[in-house]
């Protein structure tokens, strides 16, 4: 019987040390298989019940039945605490923000904050925002721009052929403008007779095989604008311009408009705003992109009416806003990733 009492004695204490050392369910429920389970600690110290004396079982009944009593207790009690400190681990509001322990914060890049500026500015103009696809085909970047096969701007050297043009079929690139978008929405507009009028805006990026300078780059973004209703003249193209530049860059930006050629305006014009990008240096007229009537060929190609509908487009580089807007003398700055250059702005 001593034997078994001493047992009792030494599992009792091992299970009460080791019980509070326990930190979760999954430990607390290893703790009850070891010293309560079917084969646990307790149930093979009973097992010395056989070889006790018959005048001394009661008192080692009552000894072996008192231990059990106090794991169970104890397993228990550490249980609630467990589900209790869960609980309120649970009343936590995790959409608190946490404490700042550092000054370098994330932020937008510069090209998304100014196209999301030019965004909400088309949008006061009454412009919705559309999107295309950046792997465009011959028929959508070229052919309804009214853009002729002998015509320069198709030669493979100045775009991102996918497919070789060379081998006939209709030739996919990345797309060299964002003018493939005002084709697409024209396309979808006569064919769900949603529009005419049409007005919206479609900010993305465009690749040419550029050389990379201060003012150029392989990939870059635009901000492509289209405006189709009855009796649209180059008058309102330009108060549109006008109010834009003005929204934009304050009500003392000077701004022009310089005769040019597009296949797919006419008449076409450059936009340029006269603004430094180097402080201390005099301002310079920059052009920012280019504008003018939609060709009527265009909008015949696209099922459009050109003796009932007129319209004007633009298309701006987003890169050459930015550094308008915040002063920035040279474009690979805005790609080159420098957090020097990031913080400042």
């Amino acid at each position: 019987m001593a034997d078994l009492l001493s047992t009792l004695d030494d599992l009792e204490r091992d299970a009460m040390s080791t019980i509070g050392a326990v930190a979760d369910p999954e430990a607390l429920e290893a703790w009850r298989i070891e010293y309560l389970g079917s084969k646990g600690r307790l149930k093979a110290a009973l097992a010395g019940m056989k070889d006790v004396p018959k005048e001394h079982k009661p008192k080692a009944g009552q000894r072996s039945n008192a231990v059990k009593a106090a794991l169970e207790a104890a397993f228990k009690k550490h249980k609630a605490k467990l589900e209790s400190g869960s609980a309120s681990l649970t009343g936590i509001d995790l959409t608190e923000p946490g404490l700042i322990t550092s000054r370098n914060l994330g932020r937008q890049h510069i090209i998304t904050r100014v196209r999301d500026e030019l965004v909400e500015v088309c949008a006061r103009l009454g412009f919705d925002v559309v999107e295309g696809p950046e792997l465009e085909d011959d028929e959508h970047n070229f052919i309804k721009l009214n853009i002729p096969e002998e015509h320069p701007a198709r030669d493979p050297i100045d775009n991102f052929y996918i497919d070789d043009p060379s081998l006939g079929g209709q030739a996919r690139m990345l797309r060299s403008q964002t003018s493939t978008v005002q084709i697409r929405v024209m396309e979808q507009a006569v064919k769900d007779g949603s529009g005419p009028p049409i007005k919206v805006i479609s900010p993305g990026r465009v690749y040419r095989p550029d050389t990379v300078d201060a003012t150029h780059a392989f990939m870059f973004h635009q901000l492509e604008g289209l405006y189709i209703d009855r009796n649209v003249s180059l008058v309102d193209l330009k108060s549109t311009l006008f109010q834009f530049a003005r929204a934009y860059f304050g009500p003392d930006a000077e701004v022009r408009l310089r005769p040019s050629f597009f296949p797919f305006t006419e008449p076409s014009a450059e936009f340029d705003m006269k603004f430094s990008l180097r402080p201390g240096k005099p301002a310079e007229w920059i052009e920012l992109g280019g504008c003018g009537m939609v060709d009527p060929n265009v909008l015949q190609a696209c099922g459009i009416d050109p003796e009932i509908w007129s319209g004007f487009a633009w298309g701006f580089g987003i890169e050459r806003l930015a550094m308008g807007k915040y002063g920035i003398p040279d474009i690979r700055m805005l790609f080159e990733n420098d957090v020097r250059f990031l913080n400042q702005l």
